[in-house]
């Protein structure tokens, strides 16, 4: 038996042919649903990039009690319970947040693990004068002295034919497994791109396909903030973005020609997803984590093909998350999922539509915690302008790119243990919005939206009933999933033990 994950990051689903779009040249991803079967309410769990990779490895939710981190001493990992039951794992990425401080204890869960550089601000290559920048446009994320973006034209430097692409040179590695391993049995691989990740630097091969007449500075990264461009400015960067998903769907297409060619459907589980998806204007927003995580965000592309029922070219409405895939994999394999995981296998629902959830949770620490039944997403702000109280619950205190400053550190206590830090007491520190959220800034209302009839999310409902029901089937989960008790006090909901 062998597996495949191959990850995309920020990948909209509206952006794919199999999902309705009819302008984004992607010819194998319409060939990759015609070999698998692709979910249409498939959703985020915990948000964003290393949160949801937690996910990935422990099978249940991050976001309620702490924030961005490394895998904790007590979690358990997916990748790691395979090596141990002698399944050989191998990891092939170019996402260099593997490798700061905030994220380098998950690829050392893999029997082996391959790293590209030059994504985004790897410190990657080193050059002590600044590099030559063109004229920009003044959106573009890049600024003189700010260390991040800086490195990235660094960076580009030394990135100009398509082959030099951290993303070509990960498919090349993934590649070169399947053809090494295909006569082996019992290994997992995970091939895993930054793309279609902004900065949307792709190769003019690609960018051709969206020419365009645009007069403005040079711009393909913008801020995490509200969209001021104007319709020029916007329906250019879609397209640098749409350049971007067209060249991943041209790896995409080498990596299917491999399955063809060593003929791995035959034995192999293959599951083909994306962390989240990117803002592009939508809501009137760039990125992600700033504003509330609405269907362009939240709810994902999704396509797996299981060998052992061989069902191809069908679509499936159950709700499913990231948090499912471990058990998925760990059931493929012949292993039981532990108990502290929340995730159900998808065997059946890939088969016949079997629902494994009612409703399921989603969200980023610090700010709304979501809650969807498939057509209705209700979104529960925080009750105070302050959104505390707020703490971080770890034995790894460590942000995106370094450890907790001192200064976050003065006023700890310890809590717990939760049934899942396994008789581990754990730090209770005092907290703050994930990444750029501000709720002071940008207000995350309580709003109920019906996404049967409202997808754009355009117009909030007001349904007594239903937002009872929903409210109701929050508090269920949070309380399934050991929610620190001022969760419920920060979002003004009742808490009984």
């Amino acid at each position: 038996m062998k597996a495949i994950l191959l990850m995309f990051d920020s990948l909209n689903r509206n952006y794919l042919p199999p999902y309705g779009c009819d302008w984004v040249h992607a010819p194998n991803f319409q060939r990759l649903a015609e070999k698998t079967v692709t979910f249409d309410n498939s959703f985020v769990g915990s948000m964003p990039c290393m949160p949801a990779r937690r996910e990935l490895h422990t099978g249940r939710y991050n976001f309620l009690h702490r924030s961005w981190g490394p895998i904790e001493p007590f979690d358990d990992s997916m990748p790691e319970m395979l090596s141990k039951n002698g399944i050989y794992t191998h990891l092939v990425t170019d996402h260099f947040h593997y490798f700061q401080e905030g994220g380098a204890t998950y690829h050392t869960r893999f029997t082996s693990w391959e790293f590209n550089r030059g994504q985004e601000g790897d410190p990657w290559k080193g050059e002590v004068e600044y590099p030559p920048v063109p004229e920009l446009h003044e959106a573009q994320f890049v600024r003189p002295g700010f260390s991040k973006s800086r490195q990235d034209w660094v960076n580009r430097q030394y990135i100009k034919e398509i082959e030099d692409f951290p993303q070509t040179k990960t498919f090349d590695q993934g590649i070169e497994f399947m053809r090494k391993n295909s006569q082996a049995d019992n290994w997992f691989l995970q091939i895993e791109t930054f793309d279609p990740h902004e900065p949307f630097f792709a190769p003019e091969k690609f960018r051709k396909l969206y020419a365009h007449d645009y007069q403005g500075g040079f711009f393909d990264w913008p801020n995490y903030t509200r969209t001021v461009e104007n319709e020029e400015e916007i329906e250019h960067l879609r397209k640098e973005y749409a350049a971007l998903v067209s060249m991943c769907d041209e790896n995409l297409g080498r990596f299917l020609d491999t399955m063809d060619e060593l003929d791995l459907w035959k034995d192999t589980l293959l599951i083909v997803c994306t962390d989240h998806g990117f803002s592009l204007a939508d809501h009137g927003w760039w990125g992600k984590n700033v504003m509330p995580w609405y269907n362009i965000t939240a709810h994902t592309p999704l396509f797996i093909w299981d060998p052992r029922c061989g069902i191809k070219n069908e679509r499936r409405n159950s709700i499913v998350q990231f948090i499912d895939f471990v058990p998925t994999i760990l059931e493929y394999f012949g292993l039981e999922p532990t108990k502290d995981m929340q995730g159900k296998s998808l065997k059946d629902t890939i088969a016949f539509d079997k629902p494994v959830h009612d409703y399921v949770l989603f969200g980023i620490y610090g700010a709304q915690v979501n809650i969807t039944d498939g057509r209705y997403v209700y979104m529960r702000g925080p009750a105070n302008e302050e959104n505390k109280p707020l703490y971080e619950y770890t034995l790894m205190p460590t942000h995106l790119g370094k450890t907790f400053d001192v200064s976050e550190l003065q006023d700890i206590s310890l809590a717990g243990p939760f049934s899942f830090t396994k008789g581990c007491k754990v730090l209770k520190i005092p907290g703050k919005p994930q990444n750029q959220v501000d709720t002071k800034k940008y207000r995350f209302k309580t709003e109920l939206f019906d996404i049967a009839n409202d997808y754009g999310q355009l117009k909030p409902v007001e349904d007594p009933e239903v937002e009872e029901r929903m409210i109701k089937n929050l508090i269920r989960l949070m309380k399934e999933n050991e929610a620190p008790q001022e969760q419920y006090e920060r979002l003004g909901l009742p808490f009984d033990n």
